[in-house]
């Protein structure tokens, strides 16, 4: 399946860890290959992959999160050096930069925090988005747009407290 990097990595964001990630990934994989089996072919026609995932990803990991306990942990969440092939120096910058925006990204309220991931993270178009939150795409540009305006406030404040 070529979206399986795609619900990986939205599984690793909403996640403590690479294990659990891989857990919630093919978790979804998994209940998508079922439900795919049911629909017929209209349905298969009007289908959008990757929002249809990104629901099923993000329904996953919220199950596992009210069945554990908080998941999403912006330090974990930043990924593992080991996973790079570059030098030390650089798998340490590129570490505290992921950081930092998880961080941020981890201020904003959850319906915002979610939409500008799926559209800025995950790269999901607004059709895509809007399908995978059951949202009115234009409340869906309206939570992105609020969003990365206030990352962009918080970006201006810390320049500023420099």
């Amino acid at each position: 399946m070529h979206h399986e990097d795609l619900v990986y990595g939205m599984a690793r964001r909403w996640t403590r860890s690479a294990d659990d990630a891989r857990d919630v990934a093919q978790d979804a994989l998994i209940r998508a290959w079922r439900a795919i089996e049911r629909y017929d072919r209209e349905r298969l026609r009007a289908l959008q992959p990757r929002a249809w995932l990104a629901t099923i990803v993000r329904n996953v990991a919220h199950n596992r999160a009210r069945d554990q306990g908080p998941t999403h942990d912006p330090i974990e969440a930043a990924g593992d050096p080991a996973d790079t092939a570059v030098r030390p120096e650089q798998v340490a910058l590129a570490r505290e930069a992921a950081r930092e925006w998880a961080g941020l990204l981890s201020r904003l309220p959850e319906r915002q925090r979610v939409a500008v991931e799926l559209r800025h993270v995950h790269g999901l178009s607004y059709p895509e988005v809007a399908e995978a939150l059951g949202r009115p795409i234009n409340t869906v540009k309206s939570d992105v747009h609020r969003g990365v305006l206030a990352l962009r406030g918080t970006l201006d404040e810390l320049e500023v407290a420099r």
